[in-house]
């Protein structure tokens, strides 16, 4: 059964992420002095002092018209009050209730969600007037905390208990090797390459905020969805939004940078990685750059044109990509490319099709029989040189890890093997065994005995 959900709201700047941070037990949502930061709902899996639930975190509630980015995200917090258990409805209790709590306050009053009113910022004695001030918005005596020093957690706890409280409800724990366990699946790339439209379509809903202006994205937002294969079948997806990666030299903001970490931590926790091309912009320097980061990092890649509905000469287009692609991640041939429209959903389901092969080469485990027997037949096909006259002597291979695949090549001298054999090698795995395009690591195990001589 899911868990109950809690969803974060107020005004900007009241502690929201802070306190969405404190509940999943680590730092998942950015956070900053400036108000404004978060944008999007994120959402995580929390636990407090034994009960869990799902907790959602939302952009601060401003008084904006809908169009505006302000009202769009808005609309999200609305979106998410809409789909919580109960809300959390924070105010700061140094500032005191100001009009816009108020107006907040009224608004929570019109839907049918539970409502848990939160003093948060109230240690020490500046926060007294303002948690007098609370008991006037019609929720009750607020709940007393301090979201950064963690004080008041054993009251929040007792407020949200009867509204979270489900008896014989567990949640099914994820088995990573389980290939029906959800796709961790992260869409990366540059500002305005379409990533927030691209989920939204996926989705059907406008769950990510989108618009003309670059860099909305700031946080990377997990979503659990199914995906209906060509089959019928439903299948389980963590869906991974993050923010745009620019080059280096221009990331200056100090929240820009942080967005950078959370993006790179993203790519760290995805099974597949899918870097996302603005096809009215080509292949930059940028874009290898990220894909030989996720490649570093051992994770699956697919590379997706966007916006293929409004691509000018795209056969052109599509072989120059390929052929600077080729050029460019010379350490893996062949990743899958794509083409996309995240406003019309043409090309999508393939992505989907080829994301989830994708998972099943990266996590594939070749039995040690069958690799030594093709071992064999490669080296006889191809003997190792001698440097120095000194002869190498791979005596056997086994897996020793899959996501990615992983093997260790055994024998006399091999740590001299030089990287264009180690590439040969790597190469016949790959085409052996249909790993196609995800990284394949081979590591060199020779006797550290010095008397070990090669006698034949």
């Amino acid at each position: 059964m899911p868990l109950p959900t809690v969803a974060i709201i107020g005004r900007p700047n009241v502690g929201k992420s802070t306190l969405f941070n404190r509940l999943v037990g680590k730092r998942l949502a950015l956070v900053d002095d400036q108000p404004g930061v978060t944008r999007d709902r994120r959402e995580g899996d929390a636990s407090l002092l034994g009960l869990d639930f799902r907790v959602i975190d939302t952009a601060g509630y401003e008084d904006e018209d809908a169009a505006t980015l302000p009202g769009r995200m808005r609309q999200q917090t609305e979106a998410a009050v809409q789909e919580a258990d109960v809300a959390l409805f924070l105010i700061d209790s140094r500032a005191g209730v100001t009009p816009l709590d108020e107006e907040i306050s009224r608004w929570l009053r019109s839907t049918d969600r539970p409502i848990v009113l939160v003093a948060n910022k109230a240690e020490g004695r500046a926060g007294e007037t303002g948690v007098i001030e609370a008991m006037a918005l019609g929720f009750g005596d607020p709940v007393q905390l301090s979201a950064e020093h963690g004080e008041g957690i054993a009251d929040l706890f007792e407020a949200l208990l009867p509204h979270l409280d489900r008896e014989d409800e567990e949640a099914e724990e994820e088995d990573p090797e389980n290939p029906n366990a959800p796709l961790k699946l992260a869409i990366v790339g540059r500002p305005n390459a379409g990533k927030s439209t691209l989920v939204n379509r996926l989705l059907g809903e406008d769950r990510m905020i989108t618009g003309p202006e670059a860099g909305i994205t700031r946080d990377s937002i997990a979503i659990d969805w199914q995906w209906e294969d060509f089959e019928g079948n439903m299948r389980p997806v963590r869906l991974i939004d993050t923010a745009g990666l620019r080059k280096k030299a221009r990331v200056e903001e100090k929240l820009e940078r942080l967005s950078v970490a959370d993006t790179l931590r993203s790519i760290d926790f995805a099974e597949v990685v899918v870097l996302l091309l603005d096809a009215t912009r080509g292949l930059e320097v940028q874009d290898l750059k990220i894909a030989d980061r996720v490649l570093q990092e051992g994770r699956a890649l697919i590379i997706v044109l966007n916006k293929w509905d409004v691509a000018e000469n795209a056969s052109s287009l599509f072989n120059g990509v390929k052929g600077a692609l080729d050029e460019g991640l010379a350490q893996v041939k062949g990743v899958p490319l794509l083409t996309v429209s995240a406003v019309t959903g043409k090309g999508l389901d393939t992505m989907m099709k080829v994301a989830f092969e994708t998972r099943e080469a990266w996590s594939r485990r070749v039995s040690t029989g069958q690799l030594n027997r093709w071992f064999e037949r490669a080296v006889d096909a191809n003997p190792p040189p001698a440097p120095g006259g000194k002869r190498i002597k791979p005596r056997y291979i086994t897996q020793n890890k899959t996501r990615p695949p992983s093997f260790v090549l055994f024998g006399t001298r091999v740590d001299l093997l030089p990287t264009s054999y180690q590439r040969y090698l790597i190469n016949g795995l790959r085409r052996e065994f249909d790993f196609g395009a995800v990284p394949v690591r081979l590591s060199l195990r020779a006797p550290k005995n010095p008397f070990d001589r090669d006698r034949e």
